[in-house]
């Protein structure tokens, strides 16, 4: 489970990521609005724990923005005000839960469980983009009736690209969400699946193809098949 922390106190926000990560989640920091929005937007997060005040774009801004894309991301709101108007103005706009700082760690790490069970019980089982549906139990890739499975690796390397909306994913982000931030392994490794992954959408006769962009990383483009 992949957690995201947007708030611009660098001590407050490393403290949370510090007590995430202890409870056994993979956890990340960004300091302000704009970043925060670009992260939450990217699909590889489960959860967010935003602040209200934040430079560039506000918490409640960025929840309002979230929903409406349709981004579902459960989102837990912090913030130092303590009217019942300002809790009410953040879970109209979309917050999931609302905390008041100071808070204790183990209200904190309860609140992210409840959020994290509760989009659980939203069972999403198939992954779309353009003429691409991945189903999410099978691992099998289709496209207008044509079908192949994946191996592990390339199912995870192209729900990432897949969940990204067509946003650049960094080679690093797909070595640390696929193969782990300890693995033994490179940019050659990603390189050669994203090769794979390329056959498999041939072998589909998809429209959709993955682009490099140098020094940036991948995303998904579609493209209109000339007959």
């Amino acid at each position: 489970m992949n957690i995201l922390v947007v708030e611009d106190e660098r001590n407050l926000a490393d403290a949370i990521v510090r007590i995430v990560s202890d409870a056994g989640f993979n956890c990340e920091a960004v300091y302000d609005g704009n970043a925060g929005l670009t992260s939450a937007e990217s699909g590889l997060y489960d959860a967010v724990i935003m602040d209200v005040m934040l430079p560039g774009m506000d918490g409640i801004q960025i929840v309002r923005e979230l929903r409406h894309q349709g981004n579902s991301i459960p989102v837990l709101m912090l913030t130092a005000r303590t009217s019942t108007s300002d809790k009410v103005e953040g879970l109209d706009a979309g917050a999931d839960d609302y905390m008041t700082k100071p808070f204790e760690a183990a209200e904190l790490l309860a609140r992210l469980r409840a959020l994290t069970r509760r989009q659980g019980d939203v069972v999403i089982d198939t992954v779309t983009f353009a003429d691409l549906t991945l189903d999410l139990e099978t691992h099998d890739l289709s496209c207008d009736g044509r079908e192949v499975h994946l191996s592990g690796k390339e199912f995870e390397v192209l729900k990432m690209l897949m969940s990204s909306n067509a946003r650049v994913v960094s080679k690093q982000d797909l070595l640390t969400r696929v193969w782990g931030a300890d693995a033994d392994a490179s940019e050659n490794s990603v390189e050669a699946y994203i090769s794979f992954l390329r056959k498999k959408l041939t072998h589909v006769h998809s429209k959709v193809q993955i682009t490099t962009l140098r020094m940036l990383g991948y995303r998904l483009e579609a493209f209109d098949v000339q007959e």
